[in-house]
């Protein structure tokens, strides 16, 4: 299974970042690309543990029963709903959004395993930190063809 951990899958997700056009249009959901570029920056920060959120009610219910669709090899179906806390709605500079993911991506694949967060997932739970390298590769993955890219 494919992880951001893995230089070969960061390097291809890399890549894929890399020649994203500022004019992407998505394919489904609300967010603009820079928009859906700070989401995936937020997203790898909770990832490090820079960013803490609170475990969501529909988490605690029903986190767990869903973590073995999560970290399968199926692509994420298009317009799951994000967290409220990770949801971008204000407009975003497309380049400096861009940079950022970029920096957020190295600095996650760089520190390995033993960079990933401790804190649980706001919806999932407790992960592993092999976990958490599958679920960064899946949702950049999934924002990525949300784009085309």
């Amino acid at each position: 299974m494919k992880s951001l951990f893995n230089q070969t899958d960061a390097s291809e997700i890399l890549d894929r970042v890399e020649y994203l056009p500022q004019t992407a249009r998505r394919l489904w959901g609300k967010m603009e690309v820079a928009q859906m570029l700070a989401h995936c920056s937020a997203v790898l920060q909770m990832a490090n543990g820079e960013k803490i959120l609170p475990r969501t009610f529909l988490g605690w219910i029903f986190g767990r029963m869903a973590k073995k669709e999560y970290f399968n090899e199926k692509p994420f179906a298009e317009n799951v709903p994000s967290d409220k806390h990770l949801k971008i709605t204000d407009n975003r500079n497309f380049v400096t959004e861009k940079q950022r993911l970029i920096t957020y991506i190295k600095k996650f694949q760089a520190a390995g395993e033993n960079g990933a967060t401790e804190h649980p997932h706001p919806f999932f739970g407790e992960l592993t930190p092999a976990t958490w390298g599958i679920g960064m590769y899946k949702h950049l993955d999934h924002h990525l063809r949300q784009f085309g890219a």
